[in-house]
């Protein structure tokens, strides 16, 4: 395996790592999380559709991701979910500059799988 395909493994890992784990926490603690969300979206749909919708779509990405499969786009869907999330949560930067990094981590992982394929 050459440096660019282990880069690419390993970024795939730990944007998985990430939604399995933001989703799984958000599920057994709830509270923890909610005051995440803009409260424009907390307006539209109940609390805990919002938190059980959001984690199920964290962990197909995170399976997405690790499969391998089409990495350019779930590396791009990654960084849009990530940037999203960014800009809902500029008001709690002391804990959102972390997502800057994973969000440039995700961009990173779409630039290589797609140097990888040409």
């Amino acid at each position: 395996m050459d440096n660019a395909r282990a880069a690419e493994l390993l970024l795939r890992i730990g944007l998985a790592f990430v939604f399995i784990y933001a989703a799984i926490s958000a599920l057994v603690l709830p509270d923890a999380w909610i005051g995440f969300y803009p409260e424009f979206v907390r307006g539209i749909i109940p609390d805990q559709v919002l938190l059980y919708s959001h984690s199920f779509a964290e962990i197909i990405l995170a399976f997405w991701l690790l499969s391998g499969w089409k990495t350019f786009w779930a590396a791009g869907l990654s960084a849009v979910w990530l940037f999203g999330i960014i800009l809902g949560t500029l008001g709690i930067f002391l804990v959102t500059f972390r997502d800057v990094a994973i969000f440039f981590s995700a961009l990173a992982l779409a630039l290589l799988s797609k140097e990888s394929r040409v």
